[in-house]
């Protein structure tokens, strides 16, 4: 087995424990599992980040020239691309990716551009790295057709580069579209960015919105509390309930979101926005529609959580959380991810073939939901 810098093996076990604590406290994920190899469905992966030379190697260049703004994201592409074990499974697209896939009994990996993306470099460079990542993504999965599928990379700065390169990837046959959240505080429920909404929805491609550092950081990184532990998952409540109380659904009724991390516990809520949704529905939100107001909801809250919205099991392998969500959203909302390289385990995937649950709904976590939301064809 190849060793790393350190002197250890390059498999996945031990691999980031130290640095991204794989550690489980009692009672939730279990210490130990075997992975089924021939269970009755495959295992589909739909959060898998990836990246590539040079976009790693813009941010950087951007972030040491002391000409771009004070961006928390462009600080945590800084600091993974220190990390050399990490960017070495992140930039790979290969052999050493399938081979972590085939020793944790994952069958296919939707392949997400790593946060922060492409939205922190150097403006007027995003639209190109993303034309560069799109065109690596989908080479990598006419490689390995049975293994990869991918969701395509844009820029929202360039509203109009954005439109182009959604419909020039869903012409290359990628599944969807991923954006690393905001970007300077920005977010698409802004009328302004809203063309893009419009091509996600023209194009059939679902959005998957994944965190990145919460703007305005420090009284998270203060705390500890810049990752996931707070500012990734705030974050990505802030640009999904945005875009609910902006009408963005009613405007796109067939538009289709994904969100990671058992839906940043956002479902758990859906009582509650319901029942405070008047504070802020129909209401004026100056910062944002100038002094319009925005239109009244047709429909309550959860509605679009039960409509247009999915959630992924990223990180949360976690038998009461999903079977939760699967209750109060239904069965066909519930989509399994790993969240790999960042959090990677055998013992986790274990877990899943123990869940109790039905056959059906086991595979429709596993693989089916994934097929329809993704548009996921083939073995």
């Amino acid at each position: 087995m190849p060793k790393l810098e350190d002197g250890s093996e390059k498999g996945l076990k031990g691999h980031f424990k130290e640095d991204f604590s794989h550690r489980t406290r009692e009672g939730l994920a279990p210490r130990s599992g075997h992975v089924d190899r021939d269970v009755p469905y495959k295992r589909i992966a739909t959060e898998e980040a990836w990246t590539f030379p040079d976009l790693v190697k813009a941010q950087v260049d951007y972030f040491e020239s002391g000409a771009a703004p004070d961006d928390d994201s462009l600080k945590m592409a800084g600091m993974f691309a220190k990390m050399p074990s990490l960017q070495e499974m992140l930039q790979d697209l290969g052999e050493l990716r399938i081979s972590h896939m085939d020793e944790l009994g994952i069958d296919r990996q939707l392949l997400l551009l790593t946060a922060p993306g492409v939205q922190v470099v150097c403006p007027g460079d995003g639209t190109p790295l993303s034309i560069m990542a799109n065109d690596i993504a989908a080479e990598a999965c006419a490689r390995h057709p049975d293994r990869f599928s991918a969701c395509a990379a844009f820029d929202p700065r360039d509203v109009a580069g954005s439109v182009k390169e959604l419909e020039r990837a869903a012409g290359l046959g990628l599944n969807g579209a991923v954006l690393n959240s905001h970007w300077q505080g920005h977010y698409l429920d802004e009328p302004e960015f809203w063309p893009i909404l419009e091509a996600l929805e023209a194009n059939d491609l679902a959005l998957y919105i994944h965190p990145t550092a919460p703007y305005n950081a420090p009284h998270y990184e203060k705390r500890g509390f810049f990752g996931a532990l707070g500012g990734f998952p705030h974050d990505v409540w802030l640009h999904t309930m945005g875009l609910i109380m902006s009408g963005a659904f009613d405007r796109f009724p067939k538009l289709r979101l994904v969100i990671g991390h058992m839906g940043e516990c956002m479902p758990l809520h859906l009582y509650r926005f319901d029942w405070m949704q008047g504070n802020a529905d129909g209401r004026p939100r100056p910062g944002l529609f100038g002094d319009m107001e925005t239109p009244k909801l047709a429909h309550p809250v959860s509605h679009y959580f039960k409509h247009n919205i999915w959630i992924t099991t990223s990180g949360v392998g976690w038998e009461p959380a999903i079977k939760f969500c699967q209750d109060v959203l239904g069965p066909d909302r519930v989509i399994y991810a790993m969240d790999y390289p960042y959090q990677q385990s055998s013992d986790e995937v274990a877990a899943y073939d123990r869940m109790d649950m039905s056959a059906e709904h086991k595979k429709m976590l596993m693989e089916d939901n994934a097929r329809h939301v993704f548009r996921i064809t083939g073995p």
